[in-house]
């Protein structure tokens, strides 16, 4: 079922207490006994998904509960959603967070990161430089040059709003924490460049990104 009771509502609530649910097929509330509602969740038997008998044999015709690949929470999905994908998530959010554990690096790119390397190899032809590597840290730095200790982090509009929701927006903020912490610990000077104020990416409002990294760059060249 799909709850409509916060998660307060329910340990408040006594065994025999009834909490409103919404029907996985027509979307009618309908309320179900706590005691029924934990037993659903322990045993996950699908009983109580559904306002009636009807409306859980026409689900069962149209739709199959599947396993969201991600986080494990089981939901219902449609014939057609699922011939468009082997994989299944339950939200937008778990969808962002598997691919981005399973990803290979560097495949996830922005048009921004790209044309930065392509400038930054015709600028600094000598100088080796990491993209997007986790070797450093142990998790993804998306400029990083070892031999002057330094990495730099372009981040975008999804590091500072909540664009896929305000849990995608914490995850991503914790994970920059703990890269900022992790290059400290490893002696790293971290620099993060602000880069939501670009909405479509074009070389000309690209250039004041690469002007921010070449003066950085410089400024250390000179001093090593």
């Amino acid at each position: 079922m799909k709850p409509l009771y916060t998660e307060t509502e329910f340990e408040n609530a006594k065994s025999t207490d009834k909490l409103p649910c919404e029907c996985y097929h027509c979307g009618k509330r309908f309320t179900a006994m706590k005691k029924s509602i934990k037993q659903e969740i322990k045993h996950k038997r699908g009983r109580i998904k559904f306002c009636s008998q009807t409306c859980n044999s026409a689900n069962q015709k149209t739709s199959k509960l599947v396993k969201c690949d991600n986080c494990g929470t089981e939901f219902l999905k449609k014939p057609n959603q699922i011939t468009k994908s082997k994989n299944n998530f339950c939200s937008r959010s778990c969808n962002a967070s598997y691919n981005n554990k399973n990803k290979t690096w560097g495949t996830r790119r922005s048009k921004l990161e790209i044309w930065l390397e392509e400038q930054l190899s015709i600028l600094y032809p000598n100088l080796h430089i990491d993209y997007n590597k986790p070797n450093a840290i142990g998790s993804e730095l998306d400029i990083h040059i070892p031999s002057l200790n330094l990495a730099i982090e372009l981040n975008g509009i999804f590091h500072y709003e909540p664009i896929y929701g305000v849990d995608k927006l914490q995850k991503i903020q914790e994970n920059d924490h703990s890269k900022s912490k992790a290059c400290h610990d490893n002696q790293i000077d971290l620099c993060v460049i602000d880069t939501s104020g670009q909405k479509y990416f074009k070389p000309k409002s690209s250039q004041k990104y690469l002007d921010i990294i070449t003066n950085i760059l410089n400024e250390r060249l000179s001093t090593s």
